[in-house]
């Protein structure tokens, strides 16, 4: 994996501007904060964050990855307040479960998301190396 910075360009915190890779591609749908038997345990918005990305986790694995080969990640939260306000805890969370910034990352507020409790959903794409 490569990571994309223009000549001249500030370094980005918490994320890259692009991702090079080459390899077989893993696609996450958007994890939101539930369990695996689709029941939320916290309307936290640090707590959904870590169930998502454990749930994103999860699913990588199953296909032979890992947080390692994430190059992409979008997330979507119904509050930028919410997450700004929570986001010393998340950048914790994100270093302990995925562990690396060098992922080129999108992050939008929307006004909801269709599981009603949800206050976060991470969608994923990663390379494994062949």
């Amino acid at each position: 994996m490569q990571v994309l910075l223009p000549a001249g360009w500030p370094r980005p915190k918490g994320y890259a501007n692009g991702v090079a890779a080459h390899g077989r591609m893993v696609f996450v749908a958007g994890m939101v904060g539930w369990d695996a038997q689709g029941v939320f345990h916290t309307d936290d918005m640090a707590g959904q964050v870590q169930q998502a990305l454990d749930n994103v986790v999860a699913v990588l694995r199953e296909g032979g990855a890992q947080p390692g080969h994430i190059v992409r990640m979008t997330w979507y939260v119904t509050s930028k307040r919410e997450y700004l306000e929570a986001s010393a805890e998340i950048g914790r969370i994100f270093r302990a479960t995925i562990g690396s910034f060098s992922i080129a990352m999108t992050a939008v507020e929307v006004s909801a998301l269709i599981e009603d409790r949800a206050k976060v959903e991470i969608e994923v794409t990663a390379v494994v190396p062949e």
